[in-house]
């Protein structure tokens, strides 16, 4: 019986990472992603304000507020209201140029989709890629589950979740130091942790959140609003956990670029990961 042989030390590598249904999934809830949140900084734009609660109106104390104001110099400024305190944001939010002209508007036109004003069509973009979203996601964890994926690849064991294990991986993190060698085959226990958060936690809380400003949908299902305790309290936890998302979103491609960026734009297009065997245990 011969031996399989093995690459030199120091050799390059490249070792299966992700499934095919995980790389196209990922894409897929990327380019779905990106839509919802431009699509729905334009329906935001519509009525700029967060209230707690059953009904939000104009008038009413508002949990967040972004709009603009007169200075002394009569020139319009950007101003974000956070429970009753004013944070100044002229040139980034509040107030836009339209045709040269600033004009009050939360979001400024290139992060909203459409970037002209037109709540209609950003209704339709957001409402169509929600259900993608929510088919897509089903897709994943189907076969996710039919293939162990979730339990393989995200499940940490029981030694990722010791507060030793766990301060080591934030220590490095905030050094820069990346798994190698055989480590950088398997996610390490803070991306298991996140991608669970996310995949089990944020997600569902954004769609539920999302159902729960539809009265369609809450005639349908009215416990809806007694679980978010009104549709204005559900739009401003779809907000928030929208924010979430958008700061993983930030990091994670941070981590990306930090970690080399070919390498895992590479694994997530051909599911192949480069790694040296002199980098292993």
């Amino acid at each position: 019986m011969s031996e399989e042989a093995q690459p030199p030390r120091g050799a390059k590598v490249l070792v299966k990472r992700h499934s095919a249904v995980t790389r196209i999934t990922h894409w897929i809830n990327a380019f779905t992603l990106a839509v919802m949140l431009m699509s729905g900084l334009q329906i935001f734009n519509a009525h700029p304000a967060l209230y707690w609660g059953r009904t939000g109106q104009d008038g009413d104390p508002a949990v967040l507020s972004i709009g603009a104001v007169e200075g002394a110099d009569g020139t319009l400024k950007g101003r974000l209201l956070v429970a009753g305190a004013a944070i100044p944001t002229t040139g980034v939010l509040g107030v836009s140029d339209v045709e040269g002209i600033p004009t009050p508007r939360a979001f400024p036109a290139w992060a909203t989709l459409p970037g002209f004003y037109d709540l209609g069509a950003a209704r339709h973009w957001h409402f169509f890629f929600a259900w993608l979203l929510i088919a897509n996601g089903a897709l994943y964890l189907a076969c996710g589950l039919v293939s162990r994926h979730l339990r393989r690849d995200l499940a940490p064991s029981r030694d990722q979740l010791t507060p030793r294990h766990l301060g080591r991986e934030v220590l490095d993190h905030l050094r820069l130091r990346f798994p190698k060698g055989d480590e950088a085959r398997r996610y390490n226990a803070l991306q298991k942790l996140t991608y669970l958060a996310v995949i089990f936690v944020l997600l569902p809380l954004i769609v539920l959140s999302g159902l729960t400003m539809s009265p369609g949908m809450t005639a349908v299902f009215p416990h809806l609003l007694d679980l978010f305790q009104g549709r204005q309290s559900a739009r401003t936890i779809h907000f928030i956990a929208v924010s979430l998302l958008l700061l993983f979103f930030i990091v994670h491609i941070v981590m990306v670029v930090l970690s080399g960026p070919w390498n895992n734009i590479r694994s997530m297009i051909t599911g192949r990961y480069a790694i040296r065997t002199e980098e292993g245990a």
